[in-house]
């Protein structure tokens, strides 16, 4: 069965799924749904919460006691008082007079049967617990799912902004490769100084070694990905890239946050709470019970001036009785209201915790809209940014090869132009993780992955 919450699909998972081919966005959300380990955690809490609704309901079902034994023990017995103990077991019967050491056998049997018939609401206040507890368990297994599958799409993003780092480092160098062939060409030539060839291979080393080290930070993304993901932390499967254009903001109005799950979650926790109080209340009433017994017993000791009954080892004597009983603990009000007192602060620190949730969520989307404004202006400038660099870039070659401008004019154009391809790549990944952030805001993501998963 597949389960649907805030448009992410839960599959129950037995092992971990590898993914063969081109990973996308979506793909990847759903691998760590899957796969995580906190993720399967609290659905397991989720079910055993559910499980205890049924052990409350049990409640309700009548008890059935039964009992058999056979033993071989003498049969002395004596008047007087005797208090229970476990290590003194009672004889029954009369006294015969005798200390004899000789032993005969004995045997009994009974069946109780007992219901509770009138409980004034005890047993539906402990269901209503439990079942406030299992929406709880469930609340925050949603929230948790919303957390992974956002740390799984942010994850994603970061090895995409990676990988374009390591694309515009490695073009850095393939274009610095290029100049300086053509510098060592001039300086073999006598057209330009040997300083001008030192110039141009330090900037190459430079930028060989921003490469290794963008390719370093891209390696540690694709690790951190895997984790998000629940599975080794290997070079794992080609990403599938974003489209390319800038996506648009969301229009809709922002959500309520109060059905955020992270909300939800502390709301249910809060009713929990106030269920197990109801339920303390609840606990000093009567308790009416209903029960019916049959009982037979056999023993092979003889009452002197009877007739014998026998051996003893099976039964002989049977009896039943039908009774109801009123169960009242009056002192017990003393503990219910100091647990009751317990509750009160839990529901206090509750509600706290809940509005710190809802503060805490309010601020997340205020930042999100702020992060979305300002992603968006960077991504519809950075596109003017690469170009001008690039002409800079092109015209600062042209006029060192024509011996107008000096080797530091053309690194300089060639560091703004890498930086500029890089900050184009990088600018509309960012726009689409301010979208993420706004999804995680509202505590839905359906509108990204949908947005993600146009052709």
């Amino acid at each position: 069965m597949i389960v649907v919450l805030n448009g992410l699909a839960a599959v129950p998972a037995r092992g971990q799924t590898q993914q063969s081919g081109p990973l996308t966005l979506a793909q990847a959300v759903d691998l760590a749904i899957r796969n995580y380990p906190a993720i399967k955690a609290s659905r397991a809490a989720a079910q055993a919460a559910d499980e205890n609704v049924a052990v409350a309901r049990t409640a309700y079902l009548p008890r059935l006691d039964m009992v058999w034994q056979t033993n071989r023990a003498t049969h002395n017995n004596v008047f007087g008082l005797w208090i229970p103990s476990a290590a003194v077991p009672p004889v029954s019967g009369p006294v015969l007079g005798t200390r004899s050491l000789d032993s005969v056998w004995g045997s009994a049997a009974g069946f109780v049967l007992s219901w509770d018939a009138v409980d004034f609401g005890q047993r539906r206040a402990v269901t209503d617990a439990a079942k406030a507890r299992a929406a709880t368990a469930q609340a925050r297994e949603e929230a948790t799912r919303l957390d992974i599958a956002g740390a799984a799409a942010d994850a994603f993003l970061t090895v995409l902004v990676a990988d374009e780092q390591v694309r515009a480092a490695r073009a850095n160098v393939d274009r610095l490769a290029v100049f300086v062939d053509a510098v060592r060409t001039l300086v073999s030539n006598q057209l330009r100084p040997g300083a001008d060839q030192s110039r141009t291979e330090a900037e190459l080393a430079i930028a060989r070694n921003q490469l290794t080290q963008a390719t370093q930070l891209a390696d540690i993304a694709r690790a951190s990905l895997a984790h998000a993901l629940g599975q080794s932390a290997d070079t794992g499967p080609a990403l599938v890239a974003l489209p390319t254009e800038t996506p648009p903001l969301p229009g809709e109005p922002a959500r309520d946050l109060k059905s955020h799950p992270a909300a939800r979650a502390d709301a249910a926790s809060i009713d929990a709470v106030r269920a197990v109080d109801e339920s303390l209340a609840r606990s000093y009433r009567p308790r009416v019970t209903l029960h019916s017994l049959v009982t037979a017993r056999g023993s092979g000791a003889d009452i002197p001036g009877l007739p014998s009954r026998g051996s003893g080892a099976w039964l002989q004597v049977p009896n039943w009785a039908a009774f109801a009983s009123v169960t009242f603990s009056a002192f017990e009000l003393f503990s219910i209201n100091a647990r009751r007192r317990v509750e009160a602060q839990n529901e206090v620190a509750e509600t706290a915790r809940y509005e710190q949730t809802l503060l805490t969520l309010t601020t997340q989307a205020v930042k999100a809209q702020a992060l979305a404004k300002a992603t968006l202006e960077i991504a519809r400038n950075t596109p003017i940014e690469r170009q001008a660099a690039l002409d800079a870039e092109s015209r600062a070659r042209a006029r060192y090869q024509n011996g107008l401008a000096p080797i530091t004019e053309v690194a300089d154009a060639q560091r703004l132009l890498a930086q500029a391809e890089a900050d184009d790549a990088i600018a509309r990944l960012s726009v689409w993780r301010a979208r993420l952030a706004l999804a995680q805001a509202s505590g839905d993501l359906k509108p990204f992955l949908d947005a993600v998963s146009r052709p």
